[in-house]
């Protein structure tokens, strides 16, 4: 008999397959009745799949006696209540890396389009201004001074990136790493010793 788990929200079609064929799915966001359901099924509910906007809503999770894992697709846990999942025994999980290499990417991505002002060179053409107005001129990206506020997976992610642009790069995090940038003890320290920063802590 397959383990019976509770799924809070929409995925992907592929890992909703790959998990139907291991599991008893009950897709409590599609349900009209829930309560009734939790009233009949909620002892046998062993496991939550959810994502990380949504976590584990505590008036929930306290209606499944039988609860051993709430799986988050998604990174952070700040929508589960943890001090109550270490009290009831029952294991939290997420996805560290699975957005790690996309957010790195479009912070480059960003910090490009502001200092070239892409968007607002885009608005100035697309709006006619460009025959009589001049844009002015954006700023250098390659061997900016780039601070990073947050040297975890993501923010490590980030550095790696911009030494492809000679930027010289620092960082302020709660400790000091054995990384080959500058550190900085505070947030405002490292600000007054960049020339762009990019803050990469939840």
């Amino acid at each position: 008999m397959k383990p019976e788990l509770l799924q809070l929200c929409p995925f992907m079609p592929a890992l909703e397959a790959a998990l139907a064929e291991r599991f008893t799915l009950h897709r409590w966001f599609e349900m009209v009745d829930g309560d009734g359901f939790l009233a009949s099924h909620g002892a046998a509910i062993r496991g939550v799949v959810t994502g990380g906007h949504l976590g584990l809503p505590p008036e929930l999770g306290a209606l499944l006696p039988g609860l051993e894992i709430v799986a988050i697709n998604g990174v952070g846990y700040d929508k589960v209540d943890l001090p109550t999942a270490k009290a009831r025994g029952y294991r939290v999980t997420n996805t560290p890396d699975v957005l790690t290499e996309d957010v790195a990417d479009l912070a480059i991505g960003l910090s490009i389009s502001l200092l070239r002002q892409i968007v607002r060179g885009h608005d100035h053409v697309r709006t006619g201004q460009w025959p009589s107005g001049d844009l002015g001129l954006g700023r250098k990206v390659s061997r900016r001074r780039f601070g990073i506020f947050g040297l975890g997976r993501i923010g490590r992610a980030i550095a790696k990136r911009l030494e492809a642009f000679d930027c010289p790069i620092s960082y302020a995090s709660r400790t000091k790493l054995d990384v080959p940038y500058a550190f900085h003890a505070s947030p405002l320290e490292l600000a007054s010793h960049c020339d762009a920063l990019i803050v990469a802590a939840a």
